[in-house]
């Protein structure tokens, strides 16, 4: 009886690991993070913030929605689900009192996100023309990031040995990623560009020659996906743009928003950025053809 019971306890503590592994170490950090705000909202409260109930996450998106977008509330909602999850405790977050508030808390506020602009053709050009040319690590950055389609936890997790350059261009082997949580593996392939000063393959060759042996195999940019974001921010305002409205993203959907401008097939923009559904990048590829496909171009005054 001990032996089952010792045996029960370590198969306990294993599958609690196998549950963390499931996630990427981000990912764990924003459920937890979530997770600590849920835990002073119910400390202050006097409610029980593990197990909690039903009601109590129905009050915790109410007071959230005075202040945060609806997206935030739903991520709330699945971060506490989550944590409930790895401590084997059941959490319905289905119940009535959770969505019906939701519902309301959507139609009173809306449930449209307000985006931060995509980084296209002509701003993108902006920008790195104000790098200065000793910089040359955050243009092979903001290129290859915008080349490749690349979320910002991809781009900094790129290794020297997962860079492969070839006659056309350069292969960048992803390990893992948001959509890829398994490990398989992935590769983006990038061209060379007919100009040279926005030539991500160009710009990311000399970056490593310039910086690295040829044995090295650690992360190529240093730095932390918060970084990107703060990057890009730096040289649009040196660019004269509004940098407020740019981060990280602007240039995985600025790729998306780009190449749906020029004609790409949505399935070409997919295996690129690696969505895998085609929900987000419709949205893309609406956001292109704005103007493009505007009905007012018929109508001549």
């Amino acid at each position: 009886m001990n032996n089952l019971i010792t045996d029960v306890k370590s198969l306990q503590i294993e599958t609690l690991k196998n549950l963390k592994n499931s996630k990427a170490e981000n990912t764990l950090r924003a459920y937890q993070s979530d997770f600590k705000d849920f835990s002073i909202f119910c400390t202050k409260n006097n409610f029980s913030c593990i197990p909690t109930q039903p009601k109590v996450i129905a009050l915790y998106i109410t007071h959230l929605s005075k202040s945060s977008k609806f997206s935030t509330l739903k991520r709330r909602i699945a971060s506490i689900s989550v944590i409930h999850k790895l401590k084997g405790h059941y959490l319905d977050t289905k119940h009535p009192i959770i969505m019906e508030n939701l519902h309301g808390i959507k139609r009173t506020l809306g449930s449209r996100q307000k985006a931060k602009k995509p980084i296209l053709i002509n701003d993108l050009k902006l920008i790195i023309k104000a790098i200065d040319k000793e910089k040359i690590r955050d243009k092979a950055l903001i290129l290859v990031g915008f080349a490749g389609g690349f979320r910002r936890s991809e781009l900094v997790n790129i290794n020297n040995e997962d860079i492969e350059f070839v006659p056309e261009g350069v292969k960048i082997l992803i390990k893992r990623s948001k959509t890829d949580q398994s490990g398989e593996g992935s590769v983006k392939a990038i061209p060379y560009f007919d100009n040279q000063e926005f030539c991500p393959v160009i710009t990311l060759k000399d970056y490593i020659k310039n910086n690295f042996t040829k044995d090295y195999k650690g992360k190529v940019f240093k730095i932390s996906d918060k970084s990107v974001a703060l990057i890009i921010k730096r040289y649009a305002n040196k660019a004269g743009l509004d940098s407020s409205r740019y981060a990280g993203h602007s240039l995985r959907s600025g790729f998306a928003t780009t190449a749906a401008e020029f004609g790409a097939e949505e399935r070409n923009i997919m295996a690129m950025t690696g969505h895998k559904t085609t929900q987000m990048v419709r949205r893309y590829i609406q956001e292109a053809n704005l103007f493009k496909n505007n009905a007012l171009n018929k109508i001549k005054f």
